[in-house]
Formats: C-alpha cells, structure tokens, sequence
C-alpha cells in the first residue's frame, strides 16, 4: 500500500535518493542531447522513405502521419540506448523500429474509420513477432480493410529481430517483455473498437489486473499499459551477461505500473483539448476534477521515484522520471491550454532535478 507518508508529500526525490545519485545524470543528458537526438532523426528518415513505399494510399498516409506526427516517441524512447554505449547502435535501431510500428499501428486502429477488434488484433501480431526471433510472420492485414503495405509492418518486424539477436541475455528477459507487450496489445485493441463496447470492455479488463495493483484507478492501470518504456529498460537490461531473472523483475517493478503510468497519464494531460474537441477516449476525463487528476499524479510521481530509488544505480530511472516530467510540460500545448500553473506544481512536486531538466528541455526545444 502507498505509505501515509508519501501521500502527505513529505518525501521529494532530492530525499529518498540518499547518496546514490551522481554526475551520471548530466553526462546521460549531454550525450542524449548532442549524440542520440541526431542519430533519431537518421532513422525516422530511413523509415519515413521506407512508409512511402506503401503501395495502398491510405496505409502510405497513415505511416508517413504516424511519423511526422509522433517522432517525439522515438525521441524519448531513444534515451534507453544511452547508458549502454557498447551497444547504443542496435538497440538505437531496435527502440526506433519497434515505437515506429506501434505508431503506425495506433494510427491504423485510430484514424483509417476502422472498428474491427479482430482486425486490430491481427494487426498488433506484428509486435508478438517483432520480439520473437524464429517464428513465422503473420498475415497481419488479415481483416483489415488496407491490404497492400510494399513490406513495411515486415520490414520492421525482421529489423527488430536482427537488432534483438545482440542481445546476449534477451532469452531471460523475454517472458518479461512478452506480457508486456501484450497488455500493451490488449488495451489497444480494446481502446479502439466502437465506442458503444470500448468504456465497458476496457474497464472490465483493466479492473480485472487491479488485484495486483490495488493503489491504481482502472484507467490509470489501462494508462500505464500503453507505456513501451519498460520494453525499452529491459532490452537495455538484456546487453548483460550473467543476467538473472530476479534483475528482470526488478527492473519491471521499477518501471511498470508508476513510471509507466506517469508516461502515458502526462501525454493525455497536455492533449485533453484536442481529445475533448475531437471526441477521443482521454483517461484524464476519469477524474472527478482537476484537484483529484493533480493529486493522483503527484502520488505516480512520489512512487515512480520510491520504486526508482531501490535500484543499485538509480541515475538514469531518475532521469527517466525527470525527463518524461520535462519533455511534456515544455510542450506548447501546455501554456494554450492555461494549466501551465498546473505544470509547473508537477515539477515542484519531482523536486530540484526535474526543475533543471525542464529548464535544459525548455532550450533544447527551442533550438532544434
């Protein structure tokens, strides 16, 4: 259960992390910034040129929007590959390819006036496949209306799968990552079916997990779901040798449900005008109000750092926390849609090291 301590807010993150922190945050951030960005822009080229390939016109438009339109996905998935420079090019590849085909999926299940569950799930096969090396690809267009792709779901699937075959110990984080991936599956494909079915469906399945999660709200379980970055954490994870079991635990615990959540939570907070306006499921819209939405976050934001601050080297969980705080409170969306004193509770709430990512993000984004 979630200590009274941490709901009365006496605890930052500049407290629980005693002495473990060290310079390694600003020398993750200067690489990210200088090294991986540039090298994340190369590769959403090379799948941008690969998209309009698409033979069908509505796939073909579907892939280049879901990249034009989500590459800040890649970017901060990009920042998992940092703290392992031996292998930072394959799992830079692996990380890019895998967020661009859930992008590109999400568009097919979002925006091509589709409501098929069964064609959605056949679709998201590709993401099974894509983290199973040796198994055979699917017809993953099956029941979908588009058929004609030139290649490009298969492209990505065996692009991951070479990247995956470096990774000395993927074997032992593979279940980890397999029941992952398909909850992140399940609330997809649950999320976008028609709107009379999808708020019951989707709520009966998310309830369904909460005996293991009981200090969560449904959609916030349904929320965290839909983070890929304890993928990410564990195929940086499984560039070790010697890797146990136990440390793939520990590294989901870490990541899934609070930092996860905090993720997927905060994309919905700077889009709720949008949503509302276009008439889109947005989780936030299951708080009573905004005093419950912002006191919610604030208890991810104390258990996303608690968990965090448990690892051996906890530098890059925190910046991850930092970084997902920064990098959606800097977004513009934010000041136009008047919660900007809303946001900045939020980093207040992280504490010191947030406060300065947000200011070095406020730069970054104002120069690329």
């Amino acid at each position: 259960m979630i200590s009274l301590e941490l709901i009365a807010g006496k605890h930052r993150a500049e407290h629980i992390y005693g002495n473990k922190i060290s310079s390694n945050q600003s020398r993750l951030l200067f690489h990210y910034i200088t090294k991986t960005l540039p090298q994340v822009r190369t590769h959403l080229q090379y799948w941008a040129n690969e998209a309009a390939q698409c033979v069908d016109e509505e796939l073909r438009r579907q892939a280049l929007n879901s990249i034009a339109g989500k590459s800040f996905h890649c970017q901060g998935g990009a920042v998992f590959a940092v703290p392992y420079p031996q292998h930072e090019e394959p799992l830079l590849k692996l990380i890019i390819a895998y967020q661009t085909l859930c992008d590109y999926l999400d568009n097919l299940c979002d925006r091509a006036n589709c409501l098929d569950g069964e064609a959605f799930r056949q679709l998201h096969e590709s993401l099974l496949d894509a983290l199973t090396p040796g198994t055979e690809i699917h017809l993953y267009y099956r029941n979908y209306p588009y058929q004609d792709d030139g290649g490009y779901i298969n492209k990505m699937v065996l692009e991951c799968r070479r990247c995956l075959e470096q990774l000395i110990s993927y074997k032992v984080v593979y279940p980890y990552i397999i029941s992952l991936a398909e909850k992140y599956i399940d609330l997809q494909v649950k999320k976008h079916i028609a709107w009379d079915d999808r708020e019951k469906i989707l709520q009966k399945w998310a309830e369904s997990h909460l005996v293991e999660y009981p200090d969560m709200l449904w959609h916030e379980f349904a929320a965290a779901s839909g983070s890929t970055l304890a993928i990410f954490s564990l195929l940086g994870l499984a560039t070790r040798s010697n890797l146990q079991s136990s440390d793939s635990r520990t590294m989901v615990e870490t990541y899934f449900p609070w930092i996860c959540g905090l993720h997927i939570l905060l994309d919905y907070f700077i889009d709720q005008e949008e949503d509302r306006g276009g008439g889109d499921l947005n989780f936030t819209f299951y708080y009573s109000d905004q005093r419950e939405m912002i006191n919610r976050f604030k208890i991810f934001i104390r258990e996303a750092h608690s968990k965090a601050s448990r690892l051996p080297q906890p530098d890059f969980a925190k910046t991850v926390i930092e970084g997902l705080l920064a990098m959606y409170l800097t977004d513009p969306k934010v000041k136009k849609q008047g919660i900007f004193k809303l946001a900045q509770d939020l980093i207040g709430e992280s504490g010191w090291g947030a406060r300065c990512t947000y200011h070095i993000c406020s730069i970054v984004r104002r120069v690329l």
